[in-house]
């Protein structure tokens, strides 16, 4: 029996645009089906007011590989923005990343010398030297005071849990700078597409077929017999009907507010670092493509338990979770008319520029053009 399509694409964010893009241009024929009403995933923009608000939190592009720079070049012209977020003490205001700007506000520190002598006496003075949990770990890098203003509030916010109750390998390094750079990437190429991202998803998926509001679980085998292989991004352990159990994640949720004012905090992002403030940032849209409308849209995040029915944003990678998720990759190794890709299918935190990367060797390999 004769399939209708060649590959069933579940899920149109960034991996699935990118293999349904280098399939059709081999000369395949791709479905993508999505549940959301739109493309494009969590790198999806809604325009207010002119605005391209980033609906599922800030997404900054950037990247060292100039392969993967000059793929999404193709697609989008990207402006010149710089991540260089600032951090909100209780009302302080600090430099991210931890620059010399920083270690004045904090210590009056004028040359490197100062400052590194200051974290140097703060970490000594902990008496650290193996590190069990986050808090020392944090505080075994940078010292007390950078911890206690700048990373213990913000992170207990991020995971809704104390610092001390949260593994040392969550923070493996601290980036600290000991001038006045306040680029927070270190990467060579970084900007924003203008116009926004739905501009690259749209150029990646002509060509295929697109269905909203669709779930392939619930068809799964309706949509099994119109295709010779899926492309499955959605959650791994759904997948297999959570038959081991399901993996954990952190979730966001957004508090979107258009105010009648040019300029609400004069940055893209603040990060706020204090445990009482109960949002974990404020994201003003605009900024991100240098916006001189009228209005502005400004975005408050907070991080909170991910339960079944949320939107999963960040795995928990800890011991428990990686071996069940070992169990589901075994099983999905398995599999011979259905890749897994992504940072849903794969239960690992990635950036842009990497499920790009991923995407494009899947396809490579899929279409036999290296060995693995």
């Amino acid at each position: 029996m004769s399939k209708e399509y060649d590959y069933l694409i579940v899920g149109s964010g960034l991996f699935g645009a990118v293999f349904a893009y280098e399939a059709t241009k081999r000369g395949k024929k791709c479905l993508v089906i999505d549940r959301r009403d739109h493309i494009g995933g969590n790198v999806y923009c809604e325009n207010v007011e002119g605005i391209n608000v980033h609906n599922y939190g800030a997404h900054i592009f950037h990247t060292n590989n100039k392969e993967i720079w000059d793929y999404v070049n193709q697609f989008a012209e990207f402006n010149r923005y710089t991540n260089a977020p600032i951090a909100n003490y209780k009302g302080e205001i600090y430099n991210l990343p931890f620059n010399m700007n920083t270690f004045n506000k904090l210590w009056g520190a004028i040359t490197p010398g100062e400052a590194k002598q200051k974290i140097e006496e703060q970490r000594k003075t902990s008496g650290i030297i193996d590190p069990t949990n986050l808090e020392e770990q944090a505080i075994s890098l940078v010292g007390t005071d950078i911890y206690e203003k700048l990373i213990k509030g913000y992170t207990e916010k991020q995971w809704g849990r104390n610092a001390t109750e949260l593994p040392a390998f969550i923070i493996k390094r601290l980036p600290i700078r000991f001038n006045y750079d306040n680029n927070y990437f270190n990467d060579k190429y970084q900007g924003i597409p203008e116009g926004g991202y739905n501009i690259i998803v749209e150029k990646l998926l002509l060509g295929s077929d697109v269905r909203l509001s669709t779930d392939f679980l619930t068809n799964r085998n309706e949509f099994e017999q119109l295709t010779k292989k899926v492309v499955f991004t959605g959650m791994i352990d759904e997948y297999y009907n959570y038959k081991f159990g399901r993996l954990e994640y952190r979730s966001l949720v957004f508090e979107n507010k258009l105010l009648d004012i040019e300029n609400y905090q004069g940055n893209a992002v603040v990060n706020y670092t204090d445990r009482e403030t109960p949002y974990t940032r404020i994201i003003e849209h605009k900024h991100f493509e240098f916006g001189t409308q009228e209005k502005t849209v400004v975005t408050r995040e907070y991080s909170v338990e991910w339960k079944p029915g949320d939107e999963p944003y960040y795995p928990i990678n800890d011991k428990k979770n990686n071996e069940l998720y070992i169990r589901y990759k075994q099983l999905a190794e398995k599999e011979t008319n259905v890749i897994f890709g992504g940072r849903l299918a794969e239960y690992k935190y990635y950036d842009m520029h990497n499920v790009i990367y991923e995407a494009l060797k899947i396809v490579k390999k899929e279409f036999g053009e290296f060995e693995d």
